[in-house]
């Protein structure tokens, strides 16, 4: 199933500055082979809904990984049955 999400991930306990952690996720969801698209406050995905989980879960295991104690995370998620749905449809 084809899905759209936006993910925030949010290294907490590493520091004022968190752009290393984020600019890893980033990576991380670009790795497991999601269309991104990076933003303000956060990264647009588009990809299968399992992809999509699964890259969270990593995110969240490597992260930990290479040191960072707590990381709060939030998930927007949308499915739709009628067609797959896109970020480049979510424009206009």
């Amino acid at each position: 199933m084809k899905a759209t999400a936006e993910i925030q991930v949010i290294p907490i306990g590493v520091g004022v500055s968190v752009r290393k952690e984020v600019q890893r996720a980033h990576e991380l969801l670009e790795q497991a082979g999601l269309t991104v698209a990076l933003h303000a406050y956060g990264t647009n995905v588009e990809g299968e809904l399992s992809a999509i989980l699964d890259a969270v879960r990593t995110v969240h295991q490597t992260l930990h990984a290479e040191g960072v104690t707590r990381i709060s995370t939030a998930v927007k998620l949308g499915t739709r049955t009628d067609k797959d749905p896109s970020l480049g449809g979510k424009l206009f």
